[in-house]
């Protein structure tokens, strides 16, 4: 089984939104859905870490996406994700690393997620590692540091929406350092999209912007291409 890392997807950072309520959806996609998706256990150093798993229907292998969840934990949303992975051919696999924890206020989220440690989510990336392929980050802070990117083996891809200047400053440094240490780095910035544009981008979603569904489009198109090529 060919494997690779979705990394730091949909992670929202909870700067100027701790005011903000964030309901979660999804449910009635994964209720309808003739894929099946399960729960296992992951064993992190001395924890057992409890993982969503959706698979695809195709007879032949599969590569895998290990999907990070976002900030509000592993959500109907992040999970109806997974179930859109599935659909597109690859195993979607998203640990839980809130324990079961889900938030609709950043506030709380956010405490809640500087409570895991570096280390933790590291134990379970890096039982992969040896066999990444690709890494997709989705509005996740570039490296702005050498030592970030010594250890980068795969091609990183990067979706970024264009109103996100936090994130967006970091972009142009990381593309130096990952030129210079020979790494593939291909950030695309997606007009008018602000920061998690995959998730209020979604019709669905009780917060919906319009503004984002079409960097949602766009994206999902560029991701599904990169797919293809595993």
């Amino acid at each position: 089984m060919k494997c690779v890392i979705c990394a730091l997807v949909f992670i929202f950072v909870a700067q100027s939104l701790l005011a903000q309520e964030f309901k979660d959806f999804g449910r009635e996609r994964l209720n309808s859905s003739p894929r099946h998706g399960e729960w296992v256990d992951i064993k992190s150093g001395e924890r057992t870490i409890k993982a969503f798993v959706v698979y695809p229907e195709r007879k032949d292998k599969a590569p895998a996406v290990l999907v990070i969840q976002e900030i509000f934990g592993l959500t109907d949303w992040v999970r109806s994700m997974c179930d859109e992975l599935a659909e597109n051919g690859v195993i979607a696999i998203a640990p839980d690393f809130l324990n079961g924890q889900k938030f609709e206020d950043a506030d709380g989220a956010r405490k809640a997620m500087m409570a895991v440690t570096q280390a933790q989510v590291e134990t379970v990336l890096d039982a992969m590692n040896s066999k990444l392929k690709a890494a997709y980050s989705f509005y996740g802070a570039p490296p702005e540091l050498p030592e970030q990117v010594a250890n980068i083996s795969c091609p990183v891809y990067g979706f970024y929406g264009e109103n996100d200047e936090r994130v967006n400053a970091d972009i142009p440094k990381a593309e130096e350092l990952m030129k210079v240490a020979g790494k593939k780095y291909e950030p695309v910035i997606y007009k008018g999209a602000g920061h998690g544009f995959m998730r209020s981008g979604e019709p669905s979603n009780p917060n919906f912007r319009e503004g984002d569904k079409k960097a949602r489009d766009e994206a999902w198109a560029r991701w599904k291409k990169l797919l293809t090529e595993l």
